[in-house]
Parts: structure tokens; C-alpha cells; sequence
């Protein structure tokens, strides 16, 4: 009992961690964080060069098309990459390809703003599975019909370039032309899916109804290659435009005043759809673990200690977490009802009748040698209002226990 009193009233570092032994149970996940963070440091520099988005010029990925621009390069055709409309529409020229890798991006202003740039320009225009509004405002005259899979076709038509390309991974979007001078070729169901259109002004549009051919992936499957570098190499300098959210002129409208609809998006529109997906999982993740860490219901399960633990040792690691939990009235409730105990099999009290106070306090009182007033509030007494309390009534419990006994 003394035990119990001693341990509770101990020093704060007794029941709370250092800060060595907080350093010691965390620096390992600390160094592991670090470790993953750097890691991820190292790869995201590594692979800066080579990771960027889908038919980039500059990405080595399978959907990117580094492979075809560095082909183009070597037959001496410079490329250049843009991502706003006027830096695009700035170098257009009769010497110039413009390959559009989205043009379903372009608002319809951004689109009359590139039809009017590339009209004159007598230069060549290739756009990447154009959908119906698109080719309706960028090609006025030709018309996109519902898309059909991408697979190796015969060109089955005149083009130069198509014929030396033989077959060639085609697909996607089909086309048909109204009173243009058009050559179409791999068709899809009877419609094209590849449509050379002959402009005026001595320039031509080629729309393509996918792009994988472009790929980094598909380059080297049937004649791929060879289609690529011809539609996109028969001007000295290409001009890749990959379409940007960010682009100021995606805001003006059709005087070209910005109207301010670019800063209407939410922020959750501006998040990347794979960190919302990661972000998911990871919630997932987290719930799966709070159910498998959480406590189960159920009964308690008495099991035996694989080792012997002396008394004192239970008695003071008790009193710790007593302490530690500041529970002082399951503490003072213990040393009453141990003393209870033990004081009704020194008077001859039935064990049943130990905790009831009509029992056991005359029966006490009988034994001791002088009038012991306040026994009913030291046995059944309140819970303690501090620690201080706490060790004055474990005193207490034992003198009372030691006069029953020597009585």
C-alpha cells in the first residue's frame, strides 16, 4: 500500500518519456521520412528532363514524342515548342508545318484567332483528332463524324506520302470534305481517317483522326515513322503547339478584351486528376489501418504471464499509470477496498459484507482501543482532491490497519 502512495507521488520524468527516449522511439521514422523525401527529390530531378505531358516533343514516355522530333531534327527540320496562341500564330509561315497536338482545347475565339493566322500563311497546318466543333471552326467545309478504333489500315488513296508510308496505325475521328480539294486516305468504314486538304492561299491542312502514331511507343510499328516525318518534315521548321489552360488568350473574348472567364476555375479544377485519385487511396489507406489498429469488442481475455513479476514491481507500475492518467479515485478506491478487505478478515466480518458500511464500521470500532471518529468518510470516503491527499489517506489506511491488528 505504502508502494502504491510512493509511486504516485514520483517525479513527472517517472511517467512521461524524455526527450532522449522521444529522440530514440522517432528518429528511425524520421530518418526514413527523410530518406523518401529526398528520394523522391533525386527521381523528380532525374526524370525532369524527360517526363512531360502527353505528345510532348520533349517527353520520353511511351505517349510522348520525343523520338519523332529527334528524328525530324536529324533530317535538319527545327522544332519548335510553343503553348500560347501568340507565340504560335507569330511563327506561322510559307516555310513553316503547325502541328496542333489539341486543338479541341481552343475556346472558339482562340480557334478564329489560329484559322485567320494559318489561312494566309500558305504554310502546312496537321491537327490532332479535331472533333466536329473543332474542324467546323478551324476547316470550314469539312465535317467529323463519331470516332472508330485506332488499328493498321491500307492508305487505299493517291498521297505520296502515304503510299511510301504503306500501312500506318490509323483511326479515331473520320472526315468528309464539301467542295474542297481534299485526298483522303486510310479509310475507316468508307470515310477517311487521314484528310490533306489543299487551301488557296497554296498551303494545306492535314487533319489526322488520332494520334498515335506519334508516340514514342507506336513510332516504330508498320510505317508510322515514315507517314510522321513526311507530313511533318515537308517545311524546314515545325512549330509544335501544345495547347495551354494557362494561355492569356484563352481569356479574351471576341474583341480581345480579357473577360476574366480564365479565373473562374475552382481550386479542385486546377489539381491534377491523378493527386485527387492518390489522394483517394491514401484515405482508403488510412481507414483500413484505423480498423485494423482500433480496439476490438469483446470480452477481456485472462492470459498467463510468460514471466514472474514480484509485487512491488505490479504494485509500482500500477501506481505509475494511476498517475500518469491522474486518476486518483481509482487509485484511493483501490487502497480502501484492499484495506476493507483485509480489515474484515481481522474482525470476522464475512468477505460478502467487507464493502458494506453498516457491517464492517462497528465492527471496527468495536476493536479499537480508543474512539476513532471519521471512519466512515477514511473507508467510504470521496476520492481525494490532490496528490497530496491521496498519500495523507494512504497513511491513514495504514495506521488504521496496523491498530486493528495490534488491538
Amino acid at each position: 500500500m505504502t508502494a502504491v502512495a510512493t509511486a504516485t507521488t514520483a517525479s513527472p520524468t517517472s511517467a512521461s518519456p524524455s526527450p532522449r527516449q522521444v529522440w530514440s522511439r522517432t528518429r528511425g521514422l524520421l530518418f526514413a521520412l527523410l530518406l523518401l523525401v529526398a528520394a523522391g527529390i533525386v527521381l523528380a530531378t532525374a526524370r525532369s528532363g524527360d517526363q512531360h505531358g502527353r505528345l510532348d516533343p520533349r517527353s520520353a514516355d511511351k505517349h510522348g514524342s520525343r523520338a519523332v522530333a529527334e528524328l525530324l531534327k536529324d533530317r535538319g527540320v527545327s522544332v519548335r515548342v510553343t503553348t500560347t496562341l501568340d507565340d504560335t500564330t507569330a511563327a506561322t509561315g510559307p516555310d513553316t508545318t503547325l502541328l496542333v497536338t489539341a486543338p479541341n482545347l481552343l475556346t472558339p475565339h482562340q480557334q478564329d484567332e489560329l484559322r485567320a493566322a494559318t489561312t494566309d500563311s500558305a504554310g502546312r497546318t496537321v491537327l490532332l483528332a479535331a472533333d466536329p466543333l473543332s474542324v467546323d471552326a478551324l476547316v470550314p467545309g469539312v465535317h467529323a463524324s463519331s470516332s472508330g478504333p485506332v488499328a493498321a489500315r491500307a492508305p487505299q488513296c493517291s498521297l505520296p506520302a502515304a503510299r511510301t508510308a504503306g500501312d500506318a496505325d490509323a483511326g479515331g475521328f473520320r472526315y468528309t470534305a464539301d467542295g474542297l480539294d481534299t485526298i483522303g486516305c486510310y479509310p475507316s468504314d468508307n470515310l477517311p481517317t487521314v484528310l490533306l486538304v489543299q487551301e488557296k492561299s497554296a498551303g494545306d491542312t492535314v487533319l489526322l483522326g488520332s494520334p498515335d502514331l506519334l508516340y514514342n511507343n507506336r513510332l516504330a510499328s508498320h510505317g508510322n515513322a515514315s507517314l510522321a516525318l513526311q507530313l511533318l518534315g515537308s517545311r524546314p521548321h515545325l512549330v509544335w503547339y501544345l495547347p495551354s489552360l494557362a494561355d492569356p488568350s484563352a481569356a479574351r473574348n471576341d474583341e480581345g478584351v480579357d473577360d476574366g472567364s480564365g479565373d473562374e476555375r475552382s481550386f479542385v479544377d486546377l489539381i491534377p486528376s491523378g493527386w485527387l485519385w492518390g489522394t483517394l487511396q491514401l484515405a482508403v489507406a488510412a481507414l483500413l489501418a484505423a480498423i485494423w489498429r482500433a480496439r476490438r469488442l469483446g470480452p477481456l481475455v485472462t492470459e498467463r504471464l510468460p514471466v514472474a513479476i514480484r509485487a512491488s514491481e505490479a504494485t509500482e507500475g500500477r501506481a505509475r499509470l494511476y498517475r500518469k492518467a491522474n486518476a486518483r479515485d481509482r487509485a484511493a478506491s483501490s487502497l480502501r477496498s484492499a484495506t476493507r478487505t483485509r480489515l474484515a478478515s481481522l474482525i470476522g466480518v464475512s468477505p460478502r459484507d467487507a464493502h458494506s458500511p453498516s457491517a464492517l464500521l462497528p465492527a471496527v470500532s468495536a476493536r479499537l482501543s480508543t474512539a476513532e471518529g471519521g471512519l466512515d468518510t477514511l473507508l467510504f470516503g470521496p476520492e481525494p482532491a490532490d496528490d497530496a491527499a491521496l498519500v495523507r489517506l494512504a497513511d491513514q489506511l495504514d495506521t488504521l490497519e496496523r491498530e486493528v491488528r495490534t488491538s
